[in-house]
C-alpha cells in the first residue's frame, strides 16, 4: 500500500515552472574560505500531480550555458571541459523517481544527469503554499535543496592553492526556489 499525503490547496493536474518567479541556484566553497554562488538564467519543469501527491512526476532541465556567477570570465570558464562542456553538455537534467514524507520533511528522489553522468539525489522541499495570482492562476510555491559532490558527475578540476588547499570544494549545494502554475 502507498502512503498518501494531504495537503491543502492540492490540485491534480500538470503544472509548468513560472520562471520570472523562480530560482534555480548553486554554491561552491571556493579558496576554502568562502562560497561562491551562481544561478542558471534558463530552465524548465513540468510536474505532473496526481491524486496522491507522493505519486508525483517531475521532469526539469537547466541550460548549461545560462551559468551566471556574476563574473563573465568564471562563467565562460564554467561552460568549458574543465567543467560543464556546455557544447557536449547542453543542459542539466532532472527526473523524479518517488516523493515521500518523513517526519515534517517531503522529499523528493530522482535522477540527476550533469555532463552525461547520471545520479540519485534527494531533494528536501518545503512548501510555501497554493495561492491564486492577480491574473487568476493558480500557483504553488516551494523551496527545494539539496548537496551533490561535484566530483561524482566528472567536476574534477581544481588547482592547488600556494597558502595549502584547493580552489573548489567538492560539495555542491543546489537550492531551487520555484512558482508553478496549474495548467489543467
Amino acid at each position: 500500500m502507498t502512503d498518501t499525503l494531504t495537503i491543502p490547496g492540492y490540485k491534480v493536474g500538470t503544472w509548468e515552472v513560472d520562471a520570472t518567479h523562480s530560482e534555480v541556484g548553486f554554491s561552491i566553497r571556493h579558496i576554502m574560505v568562502s562560497k561562491v554562488k551562481g544561478k542558471f538564467e534558463r530552465f524548465n519543469a513540468t510536474f505532473v500531480t496526481p491524486e496522491n501527491p507522493l505519486e508525483t512526476k517531475i521532469t526539469a532541465s537547466a541550460e548549461v550555458a545560462s551559468i551566471n556567477t556574476n563574473q563573465a570570465d568564471r562563467d565562460g570558464h564554467l561552460r568549458t571541459g574543465d567543467f560543464f562542456d556546455a557544447e557536449t553538455y547542453p543542459t542539466i537534467d532532472f527526473v523524479s523517481t518517488g516523493a515521500r514524507a518523513k517526519g515534517d520533511d517531503f522529499l523528493v528522489d530522482g535522477d540527476l544527469t550533469i555532463k552525461g553522468v547520471t545520479k540519485p539525489v534527494t531533494f528536501t522541499v518545503e512548501f510555501g503554499g497554493f495561492a491564486t495570482d492577480p491574473y487568476g492562476n493558480y500557483k504553488f510555491g516551494a523551496t527545494a535543496t539539496t548537496e551533490i559532490n561535484r566530483e561524482d558527475f566528472g567536476l574534477t578540476y581544481n588547482a592547488a592553492l600556494e597558502t595549502g588547499g584547493v580552489l573548489l570544494g567538492n560539495d555542491v549545494t543546489i537550492t531551487i526556489e520555484l512558482q508553478a502554475a496549474h495548467q489543467a
